[in-house]
């Protein structure tokens, strides 16, 4: 598969493999630099990138030659997208963004639909979860860009993502441009004035959808991994080249076409605006998205996944050289927002025989209707899904609440697919983890992510290779979501010409990229935060003070 999408990836397609390469070794900056880009990865989990780290070449292979962290953590329990991304930027846990999952139950919402997105306004009139107005709103701290922009206002924050989430959890509440893929090309808040760039991006990606995408070519790493798995009778994955009919959104959305969209509009923005290349120091963020949807519809072990990281490794690359072209001092971090576990009919025949789909019978509504029956009470007892939060329904009375919560801690523990399932008084009385975030109990994981307003009554945790689909299908074959290494191991890579290179294998958290990132540029972290800078460094010297 060629991608070009003229004039807009212009910047991304012309540049030449040569170009690509690492800058030849200069010494050791000495002053702060002028650009800071933060990338994303979603799903992109420590095992995954451990996986295809031999196989990089490009923006990874670049990558690698800086501060490798190859273990690090998004250490609480709600792996998923939005609490992920809360943390990367902010310097502080989902128990202190607010960001406890991509949505929870409010029944005070002022709307028939209570549950809530992690990226809305649902005080908008004819808003629901899923038909939303795109708001900073829940998210309660702020992030890197609004400490720059503290310290120098002439600081400028650009934030391109695959997801409306991404976008705006990392960027924060003070953005100079905010865009994310909004179903036909990128949106942003409601007045917001378009770029032109974003115009001719979108204009390109509409041509480029139009069009229909022959399959990409295998290389002998990926033919290996190409197999077609069975899901259903009438499904299977494994084998797919991402071929595309003319006009399938989603299929461009779920493939490497979809990041080189994202990151040439980054690239794009910043060409543009001219960052890094003026007397403030100013901050790229990018949340490559396609890793995700490739995941969790097509899983993690397939030639689908290993087509997606090479194609992503030499997108990657090709930012940086445009960035190189510039002439700016920049520095890059690469992260992910959570990890991910492969579809368990390939775990399977992968000598994982315990890997299972969850029991439809573990949702909150069928076990609801049965204490429902039980209990003699009327209506719902529970709100929620298969694992994560669980909420008592607001009807209950006192007495039901607890007769409720009895029944319920009685089933769930009694069910051989549940690890464990946490009371509210619980978590709320656990505290605060110390030492690696490995060696947390899992109460310490589920307090990372709770917050009094948002958090259920009961937290439900699934045994390892348990997945919480039940029914897969085309688009959802497999997740991420739960308390186990798998789902919080992420990569951590720092990058700066002119850095020694060191590669440090020990546990650290995501939370730890902001204070790291600001140390870096010499801004003072104006909150209480959870992470700490790590000193990027490779010997005596320090970049933390």
């Amino acid at each position: 598969m060629k991608f070009v999408l003229p004039a807009a990836l212009a910047l991304l397609a012309a540049m030449p493999a040569a170009a690509q390469q690492a800058p030849a070794p200069a010494a050791a900056p000495q002053t702060p630099p002028k650009l800071l880009v933060v990338i994303s990865v979603d799903q992109l989990s420590a095992d995954l990138f451990a996986e295809y780290r031999g196989q990089f070449s490009q923006g990874f292979a670049r990558l690698l030659s800086g501060a490798v962290f190859p273990s690090g953590y998004q250490s609480h329990a709600a792996t998923e997208t939005c609490p992920g991304h809360s943390t990367i930027l902010s310097g502080v846990r989902p128990a202190r963004t607010g960001i406890i999952a991509n949505d929870w139950t409010d029944f005070s919402a002022p709307r028939e639909d209570k549950t809530v997105y992690c990226a809305e306004d649902e005080s908008v009139p004819g808003s629901t979860s899923s038909n939303y107005t795109v708001s900073d709103k829940h998210l309660k701290v702020p992030t890197l860009g609004e400490w720059m922009k503290l310290a120098d206002p002439g600081s400028r924050v650009v934030s391109v993502a695959g997801k409306d989430r991404a976008a705006v959890m990392m960027g924060g509440h003070k953005v100079d441009e905010l865009w994310w893929w909004g179903g036909k090309g990128f949106v942003s808040y409601a007045g917001r004035v378009e770029p032109a760039m974003v115009t001719r991006v979108n204009a390109s990606v509409t041509e480029r959808i139009a069009e229909a995408q022959e399959p990409m070519e295998l290389t002998p790493f990926c033919r290996a991994r190409s197999r077609a798995v069975p899901v259903t009778p009438t499904f299977s994955v494994g084998d797919g080249r991402f071929a595309r009919a003319a006009g399938d959104v989603k299929a461009f959305r779920t493939s490497p076409e979809f990041d080189e969209a994202i990151l040439a509009l980054g690239a794009g923005l910043a060409t543009d605006m001219k960052l890094g290349q003026g007397p403030h120091t100013d901050l790229l963020i990018l949340g490559a998205s396609a890793t995700d949807y490739v995941g969790h519809g097509l899983g993690t072990e397939g030639s689908e996944m290993c087509l997606q990281l090479q194609a992503l490794d030499q997108t990657i690359g090709k930012l940086f050289a445009v960035l190189d072209r510039t002439g700016i001092d920049y520095a890059v971090a690469l992260t992910a927002d959570h990890g991910g576990h492969d579809l368990p009919e390939r775990n399977r025949d992968h000598a994982a025989p315990t890997a299972a789909r969850v029991d439809p019978a573990l949702s909150a509504k069928a076990l609801g209707a049965e204490i429902a029956t039980k209990l003699q009470i009327a209506g719902p007892t529970l709100v929620g899904s298969t694992a994560g939060d669980v909420y008592f329904a607001p009807k209950l009375t006192k007495v039901q609440r607890a007769a409720v919560q009895a029944e319920a801690i009685r089933r769930y523990s009694a069910h051989p697919q549940v690890q464990a399932v946490l009371t509210r008084a619980q978590i709320a009385a656990t505290s605060a983890p110390k030492g690696p975030p490995e060696t947390w109990t899992l109460l310490e994981r589920a307090r990372q992510s709770y917050d009094p307003a948002r958090s259920g009554d009961l937290v439900v945790a699934l045994k390892p290779r348990v997945t919480p689909i039940a029914s897969p299908g085309a688009g959802y074959v497999a997740t991420h979501g739960s308390f186990w290494d798998y789902d919080r191991r992420v990569p951590i890579l720092f990058w700066r010409k002119g850095m020694t290179g060191f590669e440090q294998p020990l546990s650290v958290e995501t939370v730890d990229i902001a204070p790291t990132l600001a140390a870096l540029i010499g801004v003072k972290v104006p909150v209480p935060i959870d992470g700490r800078c790590l000193d990027l460094d490779s010997g005596a010297g320090s970049t933390c003070k």
